[in-house]
């Protein structure tokens, strides 16, 4: 299993979108967690001890975005059991419940 370190990507977590500022969810999911699942199958886990706080911005849209980018959910599901959070284990939920929502909306959307 691979093991990415946010803190590779940047110690300080940005915003949603790359357009607002530096280190965002966005480019974090385009630039190294698509890469990353599409190279290892998928078979990856993340660790987010270390940086200096996250904001809900980009955590729903570095991981709820790879369900919009259309990442099979039972992928993101499998990476957001694989979490690595020893400093604030609510991440894992947060991200989680952010996972679960994208999920409920691309259902509710394809039912219409």
């Amino acid at each position: 299993m691979k093991v990415i370190n946010v803190t590779d990507f940047s110690e300080f977590p940005g915003p949603r979108y790359a357009s607002l500022g530096p280190n965002s969810g966005e480019d974090f999911r385009k630039t190294v967690l698509i890469p990353n699942i599409n190279q290892h199958q998928g078979d990856i886990s993340v660790n987010l001890d270390g940086a200096f706080g996250y904001g809900s911005s980009f955590l729903d849209e570095a991981f709820g975005g790879l369900i919009r980018d259309g990442i099979d959910r039972i992928i993101v599901l499998q990476i957001c059991n694989n979490l690595i959070s020893n400093e604030d284990p609510s991440l894992k939920l947060e991200i989680t419940q952010w996972v679960k929502e994208a999920i409920a909306e691309l259902d509710k959307s394809s039912s219409s």
